[in-house]
């Protein structure tokens, strides 16, 4: 039987300012999690995922941290009416942005570019309480205004001296972060984690990999929604097969199409299936095949007795069969 994706109520029982834009909100919510996962919430008719800024080895509340986004429907919502005693529906924790369980020793050196902070504030703590690993991190903002977490991060650093390096990069006080400033960072002996926008990230990436620091020792984290998909100019030819989608009911079946997932071609036959964060983590567009086979590019958040069942992530799921058929369950 599928574990657990489905949404449970959470209560919200505080509520606190951490930024002009930016709040934390802690839940009665008691179930397990790692440090760095993240909840999806089912809000004003669509999913969002939101990583959680608490650490299960340190803190007593289940907190996740939204930043405000310019006309963003979700957390405008949540900033303008979420107050203690509310109640949401989220998933269980998903995500694999996640500590390494095999490597106690070694040093661990974050980035973390505005919102980016939240996941890598969780991983931080934990990684202070539970190993011994030196931590050295680096936060970007605009300005102090925007930095999310600073004092809470001096702190830390203060009662972790010789373990816990912090340096705030602030865009109006030293300009934007450059390649020579993540280059001061790039041990090849370290992992690295990496959270921000992605301008930010693809700088850190690139630099990272000049100073030939190995792709098993990066680990990224991307929550920026996906871009809507663009119709190409000339549509790819179908290819010989078709894709059947069963969804709420109703079937509707489209032609392959090379290099297209299950949930691509789901929206090509005109449905909406339900999607959040189409990077392979969240299980929120997870369906089952009940004819076919398909293979996914990433796969962090189904087990393998799931899989071995016929359930895929249609947002990274291909077909590998000439005809594919696969069921939204509710």
């Amino acid at each position: 039987m599928a574990r657990d994706h489905g949404f449970h109520p959470v209560r919200i029982t505080r509520v606190v300012d951490e930024t002009p834009d930016t709040r934390t909100f802690a839940l009665d919510a008691r179930f397990p999690y790692r440090a760095g996962q993240f909840l999806t919430f089912k809000v004003c008719g669509t999913l969002r995922s939101y990583s959680m800024s608490s650490s299960p080895d340190t803190d007593t509340e289940v907190c996740v941290t939204v930043k405000r986004v310019p006309g963003g429907l979700v957390s405008g919502w949540m900033h303008e009416r979420l107050r203690p005693g509310d109640t949401l529906e989220a998933t269980l924790p998903g995500g694999s942005f996640c500590l390494r369980g095999d490597v106690a020793d070694r040093p661990l050196v974050a980035y973390a570019g505005g919102s980016g902070i939240t996941p890598v504030f969780s991983l931080v703590k934990s990684a202070l309480a539970t190993t011994r690993r030196s931590v050295s991190l680096l936060t970007a903002h605009q300005n102090t205004d925007a930095a999310i977490f600073r004092e809470a991060l001096d702190t830390l650093a203060a009662r972790h001296p010789g373990r816990l390096t912090v340096r705030h990069h602030l865009d109006d006080r030293d300009g934007l972060v450059t390649a020579e400033t993540i280059g001061t960072l790039a041990d090849s002996d370290a992992d690295h984690y990496l959270c921000g926008p992605e301008p930010f990230m693809a700088l850190v990436e690139d630099t990272l990999k000049s100073h030939r620091v190995a792709p098993e020792h990066l680990f990224v984290e991307r929550f920026t929604p996906a871009a809507p998909e663009k119709a190409p100019a000339t549509p790819p030819e179908p290819v010989a097969g078709t894709v059947t989608v069963d969804l709420r009911g109703e079937r509707r079946t489209v032609p392959q199409r090379p290099g297209e997932t299950l949930l691509q071609s789901a929206r090509r036959a005109g449905f909406t299936p339900p999607f959040s964060c189409e990077s392979g983590d969240c299980a929120t567009c997870m369906a089952r095949l009940t004819a076919g086979e398909a293979k996914m590019r990433v796969n962090n958040a189904l087990d393998p007795d799931e899989v071995a069942e016929g359930y895929v992530l249609t947002c990274q799921a291909e077909p590998t069969t000439t005809d594919v058929t696969v069921v939204y369950e509710d």
